[in-house]
């Protein structure tokens, strides 16, 4: 009989120690490597730096958008339509959904130009976290840190992500709606493809129909890879397609069932309808162009994206903003399709390059051939396929050498190229960019295998696929971008209207300080289209808000800016002279015109013709501005029956001659409330501005 105590005695294991939280927080899950987490905050922490610095250096970026912002924070109904002015007459010629979110994080924090630029930051920073946690589940960590490092640096996305467009939101959710198709293919899950299809729906509440340009590459990837039968497969899509159109369609029923008498004109449409300007002027009109409200073809003119064909996401307009890794990207699309082609039929890698690439090639072919209005900074839209692609060929290219080697060579060869279009900026980086593809390629060639490679190789590698990019990416964060069409680079071009009160200072603007934008030293930066008559000049330097700003004409404005400095300037005091109305197209106001307007307690402080010039007075005063025929100028909207009765009932306090559309359209109804207006009221000068008083 065997006592307790004749049972040999347990050795006591010295008890272990969990790890710490700090260092479970540092080092991440355990069987995870090492460098994995750290490189991951870094990215993020890089990439924070890079799109929130001197940020506020733009002022109010898009004084269009901008200025719709902040009629949503003054007005709820505003807000829900994304009017141009709280006294909501007209809408932005988009979907309100970028603005919900802007104007929810101004309604916070208070209006200013950081709280007008920053929501697009933020949006930037999760987009590049998303990438690579979508990445990552394709083809490991490593792939995903240079998918998400890609995309951080690529020039466009830089220059969008610290610009207050929809495009900064539509990039982050269709970022997200991938994430969720790559979840739904590794179980067939329905719900994280519901997920995708709901994203996919908000994205067209941000841009439209160029949401939907993902959806192909989306479908594709599921009916290939997902592990269910086909019948499941098929169902499954088909009811992501429902999730799509619920997410998308609500507002649309919302906005045609309510009374047009009580909201706001659609801005773009030509009939007061968001279904035709879904179909019309941002979508068919895009496609095929179109005259009026069609959508414009923006033939050579580069500030549209230059001729149509298979080499304009190569071209002067739009090669710069997207194409550094574009031929790596395709290289690593049609090899790693080659080396995955055996591989089983739900197998992720392949399906990551089903993914990305159907992505690239359907939105890059449509904005290659679309004959409407076309701008180089929709390219942005390409940079997570870009990305995607590249990183997953660096993963297949440590087992297929000659892959990686054709990126390298072919990054080195085309971003000689790239930067020799700009020959002043960094003359050295195109011959560093071309020796270290050159060299990178030979050695990936006649070396060992890449497990074993040298830092030489690993240097050239890098250098090949980085310096040039990353060289425009931090140039693009150098400058400052106002104006409507902004372009990335060391040399960037505005179309369309200034941002806020470009050049002068923004503190003191409604709802807070924004903070004094210095102006640039190096090239020229451009605001604005020349007007038809007037004179020019441009000055180095400048005091009282003007920093070197220059009018031309009298129905358009352009300002340059040439290592001047500004100094003491108010929110909207320009004193350009020359210029009419609101200061042409977006630009400046007179201090002498700022001040009568700030005075006023009327529904809509003044009307003028074209959102710019109305942006640009709502900015500088804080008061809502009738925009005449909105952002093209071409909508007829308000009717002049519409405006005479806001008139016999006191709401418009003046009318400001001679703005204009940021299209340069020029609607029946703006000619006939101007002929009404000049014909029944007394124009008196207020600074260089003609203006009728409506009011007795």
């Amino acid at each position: 009989m065997t006592t307790l105590l004749d049972r040999p005695a347990r050795v006591q294991e010295p008890p272990t120690r969990p790890p710490g939280r700090l260092r479970r927080l540092v080092r991440g899950p355990s069987g995870q490597a090492a460098y994995v987490r750290p490189s991951v905050f870094a990215m993020l922490v890089g990439t924070a730096f890079l799109y929130l610095w001197n940020l506020t250096a733009s002022g109010y970026g898009n004084s269009f958008y901008a200025a719709a912002e902040l009629a949503g924070t003054q007005s709820w109904k505003a807000w829900l339509f994304g009017s141009l002015d709280a006294g909501n007459a007209i809408t932005v010629d988009k979907p309100p959904g970028a603005l919900w979110v802007a104007t929810a994080f101004a309604r916070v924090f208070g209006f200013n130009s950081f709280t007008v630029l920053a929501p697009q930051a933020f949006m930037g920073i999760a987009a590049v976290g998303l990438l690579y946690l979508t990445v990552r589940r394709l083809a490991g960590p490593g792939a995903g840190l240079i998918a998400g490092s890609a995309l951080a640096l690529t020039p466009v996305a830089v220059l969008m992500f610290r610009f207050n467009n929809p495009d900064a939101l539509l990039v982050l959710l269709m970022v997200a709606a991938a994430y969720f198709v790559v979840r739904s293919l590794e179980k067939a899950s329905v719900r994280w493809l519901a997920l995708a299809g709901v994203a996919i729906g908000f994205a067209f509440l941000t841009k439209m129909g160029q949401a939907f340009l993902v959806l192909p590459a989306f479908g594709l990837v599921y009916l290939i890879a997902a592990p269910t039968s086909l019948r499941r497969r098929l169902l499954h899509l088909v009811g992501a397609l429902g999730a799509v159109v619920v997410s998308a369609g609500w507002y649309v029923a919302l906005v045609e069932v309510w009374p047009a008498s009580s909201r706001p004109y659609i801005g773009g449409s030509t009939n007061n309808s968001l279904l035709e300007l879904a179909l019309g002027y941002n979508g068919l009109g895009r496609l095929l162009g179109g005259q009026g409200n069609g959508g414009g073809g923006g033939g050579g003119n580069t500030g549209f994206g230059g001729s149509t064909g298979i080499t304009r996401m190569f071209g002067s307009s739009f090669g710069t903003e997207i194409s550094w890794l574009l031929p790596a990207a395709l290289i690593a699309l049609v090899g790693g399709l080659w080396v995955t082609r055996r591989a089983a039929r739900t197998d992720l890698l392949r399906a990551g390059f089903v993914l990305w690439g159907g992505w690239l090639l359907v939105t890059a072919l449509v904005f290659s051939f679309m004959s409407g209005t076309v701008h180089p900074y929709y390219a942005v839209a390409l940079a997570p396929a870009i990305a995607g692609l590249v990183a997953m060929g660096v993963v297949v290219g440590r087992r297929a050498r000659w892959l990686l080697a054709a990126m390298v060579l072919a990054t080195g060869l085309w971003d000689y190229v790239l930067l020799a279009r700009t020959p002043d900026f960094l003359p050295w980086a195109k011959y560093a960019v071309l020796t270290s593809g050159i060299l990178g390629a030979a050695l990936l060639l006649t070396g060992r295998r890449l497990r074993h490679a040298t830092p030489a190789v690993v240097l050239a590698v890098a250098l090949s696929l980085g310096l040039g990019t990353t060289a425009y990416a931090a140039s693009t964060a150098s400058h400052t971008h106002t104006g409507s069409i902004p372009t990335s680079g060391p040399t960037t071009t505005a179309m369309g209207g200034g941002g806020g009160m470009p050049g002068g200072s923004n503190s003191g603007g409604p709802g807070g300080s924004a903070g004094t934008p210095p102006s640039r030293s190096g090239p020229s930066s451009t605001t604005g289209t020349t007007g038809t008559s007037g004179t020019s000049g441009t000055s180095g330097s400048s005091t009282s808000g003007t920093s070197g700003s220059t009018t031309t004409g009298t129905s358009g404005s352009s300002s340059t800016s040439t290592s001047g400095s500004s100094s003491s300037g108010s929110a909207g005091s320009a004193g350009g002279s020359g210029s009419a109305g609101a200061g042409g197209m977006g630009g400046e106001a007179s201090s002498e015109l700022t001040a009568l307007l700030s005075k006023t307690t009327t529904t809509w402080a003044a009307a003028t013709s074209g959102s710019q010039s109305a942006a640009s007075l709502e900015l500088a005063t804080g008061k809502s501005v009738i925009a005449i025929g909105g952002f093209s100028g071409s909508d007829d909207a308000p009717t002049l029956a519409q405006f005479k009765q806001w008139v016999a009932e006191g709401k418009i306090a003046y009318y400001i001659s001679g703005g204009q559309g940021g299209g340069g359209g020029g609607s029946s109804a703006a000619s006939e409330i101007q002929s009404w207006v000049t014909s029944n009221y007394t124009a008196t000068t207020v600074g260089s501005t003609t203006v009728y008083k409506l009011t007795s």
